[in-house]
């Protein structure tokens, strides 16, 4: 992992006419939030002195302890390749936040998932590597500029141009991410029309989740420069297949990956079981923060890839968990329910402490299911003891409420602020009138 220090900050800021400092963090929600700040600040920021009011974010504080600090995380450094007409540019940071006593706060997302971190290296292990595949559907702009849900193409499934009409978007969108250091290791078009995904190298978690912000920042601006909007919610359009973050974790001890053990007929370590376990155990409360969205249950349906049922395999694609042909210290755990809408410093955090209870607990994994399971009956689920996962967002929030190892992962904190949004969300959603209800029973009734 790379070491930037503050000087080669203030190097940088000078040879390459950085005017302006982006401070960023996320809220609750997964939103990146920002203080621009001119240059004339740098010794300020470097100096952990920026203040903020923490009262205006969403999930943070009341406004009577609303001033909050950034301290920035020197290795997250960049400056965005574009400038303005007269080549000034911006560079940015990636905050955590403090409390006004010198304290991480606890409502910070990524100061949270520093916390569950600490945990698992508390217990001898020294890293956990995220890998992330995130989805996203380019539409074309309206006249007025505002998004609409028009598809850009028709392609399918790694169709090239002319069939996919956001090819030069999203080679721009890669060609600034490997500028900006990422290691971009494919993209290409995806199943549904104006669905793409572009695949960068996993790193230790905190670095991964991240560049997943960095990510949806630069594909968002690169859309708009191609009169595109680029959007990660996870099903935009009725009838197509919607977006996911399929989410590829893996466990290390010093070199060695805890999750393979090369006498294992299948590769797989014990403790690998276990924490597979783990997140099984707990994929209903995980589901409220992986797919946080009312939007986000209309992707979770049979017929379109995403996962539906509690269940693990190392040959098909079909259960919520997935063990990937690699092995050595490629092994590793794939989650394919959690969608891009998601907080990830959020879902890592949660994923680390279900793990961990697998682990501690060595709680029993179930039969691998190695056959399609929408394909399966009622009675044939019901043998196989394969439970579903929440149907709405309001059945995620009530697994979330009722399970303790996935509070304490989020924290007192953000677990509350995070119930309260989602429960409004779901109640605003649930007295809402919508277009079908008025076509299907206005004239009948």
């Amino acid at each position: 992992m790379k070491h930037i220090t503050a000087d080669q900050i203030r190097q940088e800021i000078k040879e390459k006419n950085v005017h302006f400092l982006r401070l960023t963090f996320s809220d609750v929600n997964g939103n990146l939030k920002n203080v621009e700040v001119p240059v004339s600040q740098t010794e300020k920021v470097l100096s952990n002195q920026m203040m903020f009011d923490g009262s205006s974010i969403d999930g943070f504080v009341r406004i009577e302890e609303s001033d909050m600090y950034l301290v920035p995380d020197l290795n997250t450094w960049l400056i965005f390749p574009w400038s303005a007409d007269d080549g000034k540019r911006i560079g940015m940071l990636i905050c955590d936040i403090y409390t006004t006593s010198g304290e991480p706060f606890s409502g910070d997302p990524r100061g949270n998932l520093k916390r569950m971190v600490g945990r698992l290296q508390e217990i001898g292990f020294k890293n956990f590597n995220l890998g992330a595949e995130a989805e996203f559907f380019l539409f074309r702009l309206k006249e007025d500029n505002e998004p609409s849900t028009k598809v850009n193409d028709h392609g399918g499934y790694f169709d090239l141009a002319p069939v996919d009409l956001g090819e030069n978007c999203r080679r721009e969108i890669v060609l600034t991410l490997e500028e900006l250091g990422f290691e971009v290791e494919a993209s290409h078009h995806e199943v549904a029309p104006s669905q793409h995904e572009i695949d960068f190298k996993y790193s230790d978690v905190v670095d991964a989740c991240d560049k997943i912000q960095i990510f949806k920042l630069i594909v968002k601006s690169i859309a708009r420069k191609h009169n595109l909007y680029a959007t990660f919610m996870p099903k935009p359009v009725y009838g197509i297949a919607g977006s996911g973050m399929h989410c590829n974790m893996s466990l290390f001890t010093d070199d060695e990956n805890a999750f393979y053990d090369a006498n294992a007929e299948d590769g797989i370590s014990n403790l690998m079981k276990h924490f597979i376990a783990g997140i099984l155990a707990h994929a209903k409360a995980i589901t409220a923060i992986g797919n946080p969205l009312v939007n986000s249950y209309k992707r979770l349906t049979p017929g379109y890839e995403a996962p539906v049922y509690i269940a693990w395999s190392g040959q098909n694609r079909s259960p919520l968990i997935r063990i990937p042909a690699s092995r050595g210290k490629s092994t590793r755990i794939e989650l394919r329910s959690v969608d891009p809408s998601a907080n990830p410093y959020l879902v890592m955090a949660a994923c680390i402490n279900a793990g961990l209870d697998g682990v501690e607990n060595e709680l029993h994994v179930p039969t691998p299911t190695d056959r399609n399971i929408y394909s399966m009956t009622p009675y044939e689920l019901k043998e196989a003891h394969i439970d579903q996962l929440p149907a709405t967002l309001k059945e995620a929030i009530q697994a979330l409420e009722d399970d303790p190892i996935i509070l304490d992962a989020l924290g007192k904190h953000i677990a509350n602020n995070f119930i309260t949004a989602k429960s409004i969300e779901y109640n605003e959603y649930e007295t809402q009138v919508t277009a079908w209800e008025i076509e299907r029973y206005l004239k009948v009734f």
